[in-house]
């Protein structure tokens, strides 16, 4: 149990039978009447999100989650194959348990998965991939004086916006929280 002034953002809560994640909160101090955290909460299973008011000191239930050091194998009908790196065990994840990150996954990549309770209940990608660029319009001449961009597919199907001097077979670094270019390696 953890008192509510101590909620963090991305901290998982057990509340109401279910596990929320922290999305904000905000501790207000009125000038009359007793202080109390406004929260807003993400359902981890639907997604569902709620404003939760509490008074100052309230304890909640911490949500114990086990995060994992897994790697993915390969993909198989519809599942996606991941090893756990310590014990070398496999379990399969359906594109819901994954979410968007389905377009970033490469052979052999290294990521962490969240359980509770033995249940997978979320995917963290690396904040960076480096992918290919497969198929991108070429840059026409007098296009470029403003920097603009265009649109290129990666080799896991990933569109990004990148900039006009990339072309197919370069490879750039792209932030999965943002699906942003960040540069060419």
């Amino acid at each position: 149990m953890i008192s509510v002034n101590d909620l963090k953002t991305g901290l998982t809560l057990e509340l109401d039978n279910g596990l929320w994640a922290v999305i904000e909160f905000l501790h207000v101090k009125p000038g009359k009447g007793a202080a109390f955290v406004r929260t807003k909460l993400k359902n981890v299973s639907s997604g569902n999100v709620v404003e939760k008011t509490f008074r100052a000191g309230e304890k909640v239930m911490k949500a114990m989650l086990d995060r994992r050091a897994m790697q993915y194998l390969y993909k198989e009908g519809a599942d996606f194959v991941m090893m756990d790196t310590e014990n070398y065990e496999q379990i399969s994840l359906s594109q819901a348990q994954i979410g968007d990150g389905i377009k970033y996954l490469k052979e052999n990549m290294n990521l962490s998965v969240l359980l509770h309770d033995g249940k997978v209940i979320g995917v963290d990608l690396p904040m960076q991939v480096e992918l290919e660029i497969v198929d991108t319009p070429p840059a026409e001449k007098g296009n470029t004086a403003q920097g603009g961009t265009k649109r290129a597919t990666t080799e896991t199907g990933a569109i990004v916006n990148v900039p006009f001097f990339v072309q197919n077979g370069d490879k750039i670094r792209v932030d999965t929280r943002t699906n942003e270019y960040l540069d060419r390696c």
